[in-house]
C-alpha cells in the first residue's frame, strides 16, 4: 500500500510509460496492481473532502492508466527492420519472448542491466551461424539470428529471431506431460540430438552454460531438437557471465571457475536424469557416469554419441522410428 504522499510523488507529472513502464503484454498484471494500489491511496474515502490535490491526482491516475492500456503496442526499430510486438510467447530467466505482427519473434531483455547477456547471445549465435555455414547438417539444432537492437545506455537490448513457435514445445512441457518420467526409447532420440547440438557448439569454441529443460525445444512429430537460451554462453575457458537461481549447476559454475564443454555435458545428463523414468536403470547409470565432479573426468559430447548409440543398440536393438506425441490436455 502507498501513503498519500508516496502516491502523489508517483502520479503528479507522470506519463503513462513513466508510471507503468513500456506497454508490453507482460506488464499488464503489474500495471493493474500498481493502478489499484495508487487508486486506493488517493480514493476520496481515504483523503480529506477538501484535498483538491489528491482528487486531481486521482483523476490524473485514471487518465494515465486508460492511456497506458490503449497505447500503441511497443514497436522496435533497427536499420534493418521494424518489429511490432504482439503476444507474450515465453518468459525466460533474462528476457521475454514476444510474437510480432510479422514472421519473426523478439527476445527483449527485462532489465537494461542485463543487456550484456543478450550481447553474449548475439556473439554465440553469430559464431554458430558461421560454423554451420560449413557444417550445414547442424544448422537445424540452433536458433537463427535475424536482427539485433543497437541499444543506447538505459535502453533494453533485443534479439530478433526466426520463429520456433508452431509445433515446438520445451522439455519442461514434455516433463509436465509425463510426470512419471519418459520411456527410454522416447528420450533416446531427444538426447542423441541434444548431444549433436552440444558437440557442434563445442567444436565452434562455445560453452552453452544453461542446458536446462526450458532451453531445449522439441518438435514431437518431426523429432526435432533446437538448443535455445544462449544468453549465458561463453567461449571455452571463460568464467560464467551469470547464473540463474532456479538452476542446479556443476561444481565449476558455482565456483565461478573457467567453463569448458564438460560443463554442458554435466548439465545435459542432469537433464537426462530429470526426464527419464526411474526404471530406466541403464540409461540413468550412463547419465551419472557423465557427471563426475572433476570436469576433466567427463567425456566429450562428440565421443558420447558413439557410446550412447552402443548403449541404445544393446538395450533396444536396431534403430527404428518411434512416433512421439504429447498427451492431449485433459486426456
Amino acid at each position: 500500500m502507498f501513503t498519500r504522499e508516496e502516491a502523489l510523488r508517483r502520479v503528479e507529472g507522470a506519463s503513462p510509460a513513466r508510471l507503468f513502464g513500456p506497454p508490453t503484454p507482460d506488464r499488464r498484471d503489474q500495471a493493474k496492481r500498481l493502478y489499484r494500489a495508487l487508486a486506493g491511496a488517493l480514493h476520496p474515502d481515504r483523503v480529506a473532502p477538501d484535498d483538491t490535490r489528491a482528487h486531481r491526482a486521482s483523476a490524473d491516475l485514471t487518465r494515465l492508466y486508460h492511456d497506458w492500456r490503449h497505447a500503441e503496442p511497443v514497436t522496435l526499430r533497427t536499420t534493418r527492420g521494424t518489429y511490432r510486438l504482439t503476444d507474450l510467447h515465453a518468459v525466460g530467466s533474462v528476457a521475454n519472448l514476444y510474437r510480432t505482427d510479422g514472421p519473426h519473434v523478439v527476445k527483449l531483455v527485462r532489465n537494461p542491466k542485463l543487456n550484456p547477456l543478450l550481447h553474449a547471445e548475439w556473439h554465440a549465435l553469430r559464431t554458430l551461424d558461421e560454423f554451420t555455414d560449413e557444417h550445414r547438417r547442424l544448422k537445424p539444432y540452433y536458433p537463427t539470428l535475424h536482427d539485433t537492437g543497437d541499444v543506447q545506455r538505459g535502453h533494453r537490448a533485443f534479439t530478433v529471431l526466426e520463429p520456433l513457435v508452431d509445433g515446438f514445445v520445451t522439455l519442461t512441457d514434455v516433463k509436465a506431460a509425463h510426470p512419471h518420467g519418459l520411456d527410454g526409447r522416447d528420450y533416446a532420440w531427444m538426447h542423441r540430438r541434444l548431444l549433436r547440438a552440444l558437440a557442434g557448439a563445442h567444436r565452434a569454441g562455445l560453452v552453452h552454460g544453461a542446458v536446462t529443460s526450458d532451453n531445449v525445444l522439441v518438435h514431437p512429430r518431426r523429432h526435432g531438437i533446437v538448443l535455445t537460451g544462449w544468453t549465458f554462453a561463453v567461449e571455452t575457458g571463460q568464467p560464467p557471465l551469470a547464473t540463474d537461481n532456479t538452476t542446479t549447476y556443476p561444481p565449476e559454475v558455482t565456483a565461478k571457475a573457467p567453463l569448458s564443454p564438460a560443463t554442458d555435458v554435466h548439465m545435459a545428463h542432469q537433464l537426462m536424469l530429470d526426464l527419464l523414468a526411474h526404471n530406466e536403470k541403464r540409461q540413468r547409470t550412463f547419465a551419472r557416469g557423465c557427471m563426475q565432479r572433476d570436469p576433466a573426468a567427463r567425456p566429450d559430447a562428440a565421443d558420447l554419441l558413439d557410446e550412447y548409440d552402443q548403449l541404445l543398440e544393446d538395450l533396444y536393438g536396431a534403430r527404428v522410428f518411434r512416433p512421439f506425441a504429447l498427451p492431449r490436455r485433459g486426456a
